[in-house]
C-alpha cells in the first residue's frame, strides 16, 4: 500500500513538471504571435489553453482522491495539498500566456509591439520561458537553493517591466493611447507570469520546510483585478 502511495506522489510531481512544460510552450508561442502579428499562432495558444486547464483538473481530482483514500499526514499531506496550490499557479500562468496571445489577436493584422520595444518584449519572453523551466526543475528536485535562485530571474523580469514603463511614460512616445494600454497589460502579464513561477518555488520551500510566506496570499486578488482589466480592454 505504501509503495503504491509513493508512486502516486511521484505521478503528481511528474504531472506538475508537465504543466510547467505546457506553460513554457504557451508563453513562448504567445510571444512569437505578439511580435510577428501571427494570428494563427495566437489562436493556437488560445485554443491550447484548455490543455493546461484540464491538466489542473486532473491533478486536483487525483490529489483529492489520495486525500480521501490515504489520509496522508505530515510531509505527505503537504505534498498533496501543495501540489494543488502549485497546479493553480501553473494554470494561471497558462491563462497569462493566453492573454498575451489575445492582445496579438486583437491588434491583428498590425503588430501590437512597436519596433523600438521589440527587444524588450523578446527579453521578457525569454525570461518567462527560462523561469518556468527552472520552476519545473525545482518541483522535480526540491532543491531549496535552486528555488531561491529562481527569484533572480524574477528580478530580471521586474527590471524589464520597469524598462517598458519608462518607454511608455517618455515624452517621445508617439504610438497613441491604445498601444500604451496594450503594452501596459502585456508587461503586467509577463511580470505576473514570473511571479507565479516564484510562487511555485516558494511552495516547494513550504513543502520541504513547513514554513510559509504569508505575503504570498495577497497575490490571488491581484490576479483577479488583472483578469478584470484584460476583459475590459478586450471588450
Amino acid at each position: 500500500m505504501r509503495t503504491a502511495f509513493v508512486e502516486d506522489l511521484h505521478r503528481i510531481t511528474d504531472h506538475l513538471v508537465e504543466m510547467t512544460r505546457l506553460a513554457g510552450s504557451a508563453i513562448g508561442r504567445a510571444t512569437r504571435a505578439l511580435l510577428d502579428a501571427d494570428i494563427r499562432l495566437a489562436e493556437a495558444v488560445i485554443t491550447a489553453d484548455h490543455e493546461i486547464d484540464r491538466a489542473r483538473e486532473d491533478l486536483d481530482l487525483h490529489a483529492i482522491d489520495l486525500l480521501a483514500r490515504q489520509s496522508p499526514v505530515a510531509t505527505d499531506l503537504r505534498v498533496v495539498v501543495t501540489a494543488m496550490r502549485m497546479s493553480a499557479d501553473l494554470e494561471r500562468m497558462g491563462d497569462l500566456a493566453r492573454h498575451v496571445a489575445k492582445v496579438a489577436r486583437l491588434r491583428y493584422p498590425e503588430a501590437a509591439v512597436p519596433a523600438e520595444l521589440t527587444a524588450t518584449v523578446v527579453q521578457m519572453g525569454q525570461v518567462a520561458e527560462r523561469i518556468v523551466a527552472k520552476a519545473g526543475s525545482v518541483i522535480a528536485s526540491r532543491d531549496l537553493e535552486e528555488a531561491k535562485a529562481l527569484e533572480r530571474d524574477d528580478d530580471a523580469m521586474d527590471a524589464l517591466h520597469r524598462e517598458l514603463f519608462d518607454h511608455l511614460l517618455d515624452d517621445k512616445w508617439t504610438h497613441g493611447t491604445q498601444a500604451a494600454v496594450d503594452l501596459t497589460l502585456v508587461g503586467r502579464y509577463y511580470e505576473r507570469f514570473a511571479d507565479h513561477a516564484v510562487s511555485v518555488a516558494r511552495r516547494v520551500n513550504f513543502l520541504v520546510t513547513g514554513e510559509w510566506d504569508v505575503a504570498e496570499d495577497r497575490e490571488d486578488e491581484e490576479d483577479r483585478l488583472l483578469a478584470l482589466r484584460h476583459t475590459n480592454q478586450a471588450g
